[in-house]
């Protein structure tokens, strides 16, 4: 330090250099003034308050979200404990995996008796997107921590990703990137996880009788319904459809593997054949 320079501590309690003011008209203050390169401090890096602001302007952003989060999670709630789960269970996996169409259909699956390689199978086809999704939105987190970013990819969603990668898109020098996404997926994980919670809750008093695993199969079709937006989409599902109709009597449900395969398969190929035509 040289001898003009004097510590002093500063309202945060971090160590910081002072140096003898400059003569200017109006003094810009200790931050401003002109410091000779090989005796400038550190400089102070930004607090944990600085990234409260972006954190409670992500958690905002996915409000109108949250109402069809919480709806969802309550059925899937109740259909994992309509389809034979403890609540012990039911509660372990909705911390566990975090994924509600994942959950939904290994609960369908595990209800007619498919093999536990057969679910998992079809956990990993639902759940490739995303992969997709993890490769758009990392660019975004390479400077932190391995922990830090093993904890965004579990709170990984379609809603928070979607909000979080237009936000970035639309502003993309913004600070606090991070804090503004963990905003979105603390809001939807909490809600999601408080919404299953009671869904469990509910679906453990609701008598046997009332066969509320089969809300498992309406949501479904209630999804299924609503992305078919257009021809590749109505194909894909009806190709999926009548393959799992057709193979309806394979051992081990291959079936439905064999269904959503061809799901995948015939929405490709339209989209390729459209791909010229959209073109001209």
């Amino acid at each position: 330090m040289g001898p003009a320079g004097r510590l002093f501590k500063s309202a945060a309690g971090a160590d910081r250099l002072e140096w003898p003011p400059v003569q200017h008209s109006q003094d810009p203050g200790p931050a401003c003034r002109h410091v000779p390169v090989g005796q400038r401090p550190v400089q102070v890096l930004r607090t944990r308050s600085d990234q409260i602001g972006p954190f409670l302007e992500g958690a905002r952003a996915c409000l109108a979200v949250l109402p069809g989060v919480a709806t969802f999670g309550m059925i899937c709630g109740a259909a994992m404990v309509a389809a034979g789960l403890s609540r012990t269970a039911a509660t372990a996996m909705t911390l566990l995996t975090f994924a509600g169409t994942m959950q939904l259909a290994a609960v369908q699956l595990a209800a007619t008796g498919a093999p536990l390689l057969v679910i998992a199978i079809a956990g990993i086809i639902i759940n490739l997107r995303f992969v997709m999704f993890s490769l758009s939105i990392s660019r975004y987190f390479k400077a932190l921590p391995g922990r830090t970013r093993a904890l965004f990819a579990y709170a990984l969603s379609d809603n928070g990703y979607a909000q979080a990668i237009t936000h970035f898109t639309l502003h993309p020098e913004a600070p606090g990137q991070a804090a503004y996404y963990l905003g979105c997926a603390t809001a939807i994980w909490a809600v999601w996880t408080l919404a299953s919670l009671a869904g469990i809750m509910a679906g453990a008093a609701i008598p046997r009788e009332w066969q509320l695993e089969f809300i498992a199969s309406l949501t479904f079709v209630a999804l299924g319904v609503a992305n078919m937006r257009d021809r590749a989409s109505a194909l894909a599902a009806l190709a999926a459809g009548a393959t799992a109709l057709l193979s309806a009597g394979l051992p081990y449900r291959v079936g439905l593997i064999l269904g959503a395969a061809a799901g995948v398969v015939t929405g490709l190929l339209v989209e390729k054949w459209n791909l010229p035509s959209s073109g001209r």
